[in-house]
């Protein structure tokens, strides 16, 4: 078994590690003795999006998004639009996440057209939101609890029917109001969890592997794991938050 991976444009969506989200993913492959390769693309690369298994985007400043636009439009967006529409698994953190909704409008009312991926759109809010957080993913995707970091002034809301990747347990998440975090739409994964978030959370990390497994392969069984490193951290930084730390 093999899982090919595309990083898109690593070199400006990395905020606060999440590119160790990848190095998460091939550590808990290669464990079960699952081989796994990565290709960075970057702003001006082209490549097939049919040849990959599982597509990983970061957070980003606002105007390191709007420096994708133009890359985006020039043939990578219907690529990630037949991507997701054909089953393909996606990760997105953050900025990555906000761009594939309809469009980002700015404190001064400016929209920023994105890829209209999902029914959703983001609207800068007047504080940031910024600590870290905890929610409990919905049963499609797994029901663990996932401990994070957020850091964003965005204010996102769902479109009906698009379902969010879990509740809140402590933290803003969404928009702060409705007590949503992320969107689970297909085998799109996005959330704001920065940290890297896969790092403290196995089984987050585990149901987006099997979700890529079972896709190419039709079955998907990951040989457990000790995680004694990961569920330490994990309940660590969970305790912290249910006790209203601030965080590092």
């Amino acid at each position: 078994m093999e899982l090919k991976i595309c990083h898109l444009y690593p070199e400006v969506m990395n905020l606060y590690g999440d590119r160790g989200n990848i190095l998460c993913m091939q550590k808990r492959l290669s464990w079960r003795g699952i081989e796994s390769s990565v290709t960075n693309l970057k702003i001006g690369d082209r490549a097939n999006f049919a040849d990959f298994d599982l597509f990983f985007i970061g957070g980003g400043q606002d105007f390191e998004q709007e420096v994708l636009l133009s890359d985006l439009s020039s043939g990578k967006d219907k690529e990630i639009l037949a991507a997701i529409e054909d089953g393909k698994p996606f990760l997105c953190i953050c900025g990555g996440y906000q761009m594939m909704g309809h469009y980002y409008e700015t404190g001064e009312g400016v929209r920023c057209e994105f890829l209209g991926a999902i029914d959703l759109y983001t609207k800068a809010g007047p504080t940031r939101m910024i600590n870290n957080f905890a929610y409990e993913l919905e049963d499609a995707s797994g029901g663990s609890v996932v401990v994070g970091y957020e850091n964003h002034s965005g204010r996102t809301y769902l479109g009906e029917g698009v379902s969010p990747l879990g509740r809140i347990i402590k933290g803003g998440g969404n928009n702060g109001e409705d007590g949503t975090e992320g969107v689970r739409y297909r085998n799109v994964y996005g959330t704001y969890s920065h940290g890297p978030v896969l790092s403290k959370n196995p089984a987050f990390c585990d149901e987006i592997l099997k979700t890529a497994l079972f896709r190419k392969y039709g079955k998907a069984d990951l040989a457990p794991l000790p995680d004694e490193e990961e569920t330490a951290a994990h309940e660590s930084v969970l305790a912290r938050i249910l006790k209203g730390e601030p965080g590092d």
